[in-house]
């Protein structure tokens, strides 16, 4: 085993070392962190189903659903399955708190908003919103559901906030279908970046931030990007490889004397890319890693981009990131921007850290609080499942925090969790993957960054690549 391997699983495996007194007392704090959630629940009874279904989503029963959970806690597997299929308790208080909470707990000016949409294979045609679509966890399409997640990313850490269930338009519209899987009357089709947009306008308040961050399916929708800048919002976004882009800084063909003066060809990204020349790249520093600090290459020009079949009617940055592989060859990345042009690399290198951390939040959630581990067919059941499993993420976290402060005794509790927005510097540790220092000033300001129209975007068409 190469000694760079071997460092970071010994890393790993002392990071995985649970002292046995540190879970003492971890029932209580669970039920202490459920409290401001619960408490908009109407029912004791829904309360206690709510504490249970918690219980067995951070448990080990053999299964993350209502009839594991029922025999874990040695209920009756009819009630808990009624409490999250069919029970009109409302969700969205539950995931309004978590908002907060994060906000509270994690909030900078800087911090970044990151979309992205999961799929969940599915057997069958009755669960609400399955249907044959691209499922990433599989590579392919297929039978799934698909939820679209916003993820909160700060320097201390990361963490699931909210999400939406895609219904697509063969279920939008079928009154049959609609009703037998109990989907509401003011539910309708709604694109991933219209449910992405909803999921920015009612949690980004609670939420400190200065950039929007997501995949390239979010990237190259044009209306997408034109949403976010009427919000004044500063995005991040992937776009594919093949995202024709007009580099505003490049020399138009020569002039022929007649007709129209030519203008600079729209070309791909990744045609665009490989004619850079090796000096047209920056090194910069994206996050620590088992040797060292990982190093990228970045490079960026102001362009045109045309999406989704028309040009776009201001100038955004095109940012490509770049990584030697193991085989010598180069892995590519590449985002558009509607940030400044004074903007660092050593920021976006730091915003397109972040876009991937929504991953970890998802395949923690997944593994740890059963994020895919329901068997519910209705939306209410969907919805119940994902709120409380989003809660047990988030308690996860905030136990993580408690193991790594070092002054916290066996039995406190920590704040029902650990370190909370009150505690020492001391306790704001480093977490893994953590992100670079941010050399660029953390104003709030820097969220509605100016757009720049292409006429008034010709004089800066000497800026450097």
């Amino acid at each position: 085993m190469e000694r760079r391997f071997r460092v970071r699983r010994d890393e790993l495996l002392a990071d995985a070392e649970v002292p046995p007194d540190l879970l003492r007392g971890l029932v209580p704090r669970l039920e202490a962190f459920l409290q401001p959630f619960v408490a908009t629940l109407q029912r004791d009874e829904t309360r206690r189903n709510a504490l249970h279904y918690a219980q067995g989503l951070l448990s080990n029963p053999g299964g993350k659903n209502a009839e594991a959970v029922a025999y874990l806690h040695d209920q009756d597997r009819q009630a808990l399955q009624k409490f999250l299929g069919q029970a009109p308790w409302d969700h969205r208080p539950l995931l309004a708190e978590l908002a907060r909470q994060i906000g509270e707990a994690l909030g900078e000016p800087d911090g970044v908003l990151v979309f992205d949409p999961s799929a969940f294979p599915k057997k069958g045609t009755e669960s609400v919103g399955v249907q044959r679509q691209w499922c990433g966890r599989l590579g392919k399409v297929e039978n799934c559901q698909v939820g679209v997640y916003l993820a909160y990313v700060a320097r201390r850490d990361h963490a699931l906030v909210d999400v939406r269930l895609y219904l697509p338009k063969e279920w939008a519209g079928r009154r049959k279908r609609r009703k037998k899987a109990g989907v509401p009357r003011a539910a309708r089709f709604r694109t991933r970046h219209q449910l992405a947009l909803e999921m920015l306008d009612h949690r980004g308040p609670a939420l400190p931030h200065a950039w929007v961050a997501g995949d390239d399916e979010f990237g190259r929708c044009a209306w997408f990007r034109e949403e976010l800048r009427t919000r004044t919002e500063r995005y991040l976004l992937a776009v594919p490889s093949n995202t024709l882009v007009r580099d505003l800084a490049a020399d138009p063909p020569p002039y022929g004397g007649r007709g129209r003066h030519p203008r600079v060809p729209f070309i791909r990204v990744d045609r665009w890319c490989a004619a850079l020349s090796d000096d047209a790249w920056q090194a910069v520093e994206v996050r620590d890693g088992a040797k060292g600090p990982l190093v990228v290459q970045v490079a960026e020009a102001l362009v045109q981009a045309r999406t989704d079949g028309r040009p776009s009617d201001v100038a955004e940055r095109l940012v490509v990131f770049r990584e030697r592989q193991g085989d010598g060859t180069w892995e590519h990345d590449y985002l558009l921007s509607n940030s400044a042009v004074a903007t660092s690399d050593a920021e976006f290198a730091r915003v397109y850290t972040a876009q991937h951390r929504v991953e970890e939040c998802l395949r923690r959630a997944k593994r740890e609080a059963g994020l895919a581990g329901y068997q519910v067919r209705t939306w209410a059941g969907w919805h119940h499942h994902q709120a409380l499993s989003l809660l047990a993420a988030w308690f996860l976290t905030k136990e993580t925090w408690r193991g790594k402060k070092g002054d916290a005794g066996v039995d406190r509790t920590a704040g029902a969790g650990g370190a909370g927005p009150d505690a020492p510097p001391a306790a704001l540790l480093r977490m893994p993957g953590g992100y670079l220092p941010d050399p660029d000033p953390p104003a709030e300001a820097q969220r509605g960054s100016t757009v720049l129209p292409l006429v008034a975007a010709q004089p800066l068409t000497t800026t450097a690549v």
